[in-house]
């Protein structure tokens, strides 16, 4: 144990994960530092298995592998049985989950019929379509979500509905739901498509406080939710930059 620290290859790793944890823990998290400083090898390593690859986004390729994979395999069996709208709309979330969202897409189209009446459905077709960056057809999706549960999915749905009518040059729309919408919703992604939208509307100095909401949470978000965020937070940060 005590030859790790004493050579190069084993300091520079423990090296490594005390920047880590400098710049992305919690003070109430000294238990990772006690263990980078007094586990040896086995230590650190532990910590850039649990902490530093998760932030990287390392481990997405072998959990979808081995998880998502898995349950489509299952639903495309029982498609291949039964081809009813509700296996196709589960096979759909299973390659939603897996990010195959053109195929996500086609079976949420095989799943809507003329008697369906629940959001769910509608809201991942959008969700489908806006990943492909199509936004024309995310819209109606959206706006019989809205309109039937304004609040759906923790008030993403109407920032999202807020965001396509900004894609689409709808302004006047977009920037009355989200100024609504903003209200009582925190979401990183609602505000930072605010953002995005006042600085394209050249509102510099409300584009720059929207964006550094964003930017200010990540030191107080926990590390499940940080990881969540960091996409939103690296593309608050890339506004701010532009705004100088």
């Amino acid at each position: 144990m005590r030859g790790f620290f004493f050579t190069w290859w084993g300091a520079l790793l423990t090296l490594i994960c005390l920047v880590h944890y400098v710049r992305r823990r919690q003070s109430t998290q000294n238990y990772w530092l006690w263990l980078i400083l007094m586990g040896g090898w086995i230590g650190a390593l532990a910590y850039i298995f649990v902490e530093i690859v998760p932030d990287l986004g390392w481990d997405q390729p072998f959990r979808s592998y081995f998880v998502h994979r898995k349950k489509i395999e299952q639903m495309e069996a029982a498609v291949h049985d039964n081809p009813s709208p509700g296996n196709y709309e589960e096979l759909g979330m299973a390659l939603l989950d897996d990010k195959q969202y053109a195929r996500a897409r086609e079976c949420y189209d095989k799943a809507i019929t003329p008697r369906t009446n629940h959001t769910d459905v509608f809201y991942r077709r959008a969700l489908c379509a806006l990943a492909m960056n199509d936004h024309a057809i995310a819209l109606p999706d959206l706006e019989r979500v809205v309109q039937s549960e304004p609040a759906y999915d923790f008030q993403r749905a109407p920032g999202l509905l807020a965001n396509v009518y900004a894609e689409l040059g709808q302004n006047d729309k977009a920037d009355a739901l989200f100024t609504k919408t903003l209200q009582s919703s925190t979401l990183s992604e609602t505000q930072c498509n605010y953002a995005a939208f006042l600085l394209k509307q050249q509102r510099r100095d409300e584009a720059k406080q929207w964006a550094s909401e964003v930017t200010h949470k990540k030191k107080s978000l926990p590390n499940y939710n940080r990881r969540l965020d960091n996409k939103w937070i690296s593309k608050a940060n890339g506004i701010l930059k532009e705004i100088g």
